[in-house]
């Protein structure tokens, strides 16, 4: 029996506007390298991202991907701007907000985010969602992020809860299901339009589905 459950956030509780192509056009603009726009594209931004899960900022991540490039913008700048630009976009999926209220009647309720601890918080403040959740974990500052074991085992210390009585809602294959499933945890995953579950995934829900079939979901499995 389920007793806790753990969401992602990005891309599974809240969805940006605008695409992270555009947002991130859009910082290099803003952050003094328009001249980056194209040769600094979403999968180098990724790679990078990946570097640096426990980095406090997004700092860092706009270091390496200046490294190659003979420009004068400061990465503290860029930073900024990609944080500014991320955060401002995010909208709640459609209810949100009141299936994380209303799950916490019955289960424990956490969240675990992937990111530097000052663009995670920013969302949760932009958002209003820091008392949403009974435990809040940001990879940033964990020893690792998300997939590897020792994030999910905060997770669960964070809910008081064993990993198969707790499961994981999540919409990455990698960092979500197969992190999650790995470390004994059962998986929900969430899916954009015509997206297929990973194997490891217990069950699957469509995104704009979530907050209408998830817990039904939750009590199946």
């Amino acid at each position: 029996m389920i007793r806790a459950v753990g969401f992602d956030l990005d891309d599974t509780l809240a969805v940006p506007e605008h695409s992270r192509v555009r947002l991130l056009a859009d910082a290099l603009d803003a952050g003094g390298a328009p001249e980056l726009t194209g040769a600094v594209d979403r999968a180098a931004y990724l790679d990078a991202h990946a570097n640096h899960r426990t980095a406090d900022s997004r700092v860092p991540v706009f270091e390496e991907l200046l490294a190659p490039h003979d420009v004068e913008a400061d990465p503290v700048d860029l930073a900024d701007a990609y944080r500014d630009a991320v955060t401002t976009a995010l909208v709640p999926v459609t209810g949100a907000r009141e299936l994380v209220s209303a799950l916490r009647e019955t289960y424990r309720v956490g969240l675990l985010t992937n990111g530097p601890v000052r663009a995670q918080s920013a969302k949760l403040d932009y958002l209003g969602w820091w008392d949403a959740f009974d435990t809040t974990h940001i990879s940033g500052d964990l020893p690792a992020g998300k997939p590897d074991e020792r994030a999910f085992a905060a997770l669960l210390d964070g809910l008081e809860s064993d990993p198969d009585a707790t499961a994981f809602v999540g919409d990455h294959p990698e960092e979500d299901i197969r992190g999650a499933a790995a470390a004994g945890l059962r998986t929900v995953h969430v899916l954009d339009e015509g997206g297929e579950p990973a194997p490891e995934a217990d069950a699957s829900v469509a995104r704009d589905q979530l907050a209408a079939d998830l817990p039904e979901i939750l009590r199946g499995l």
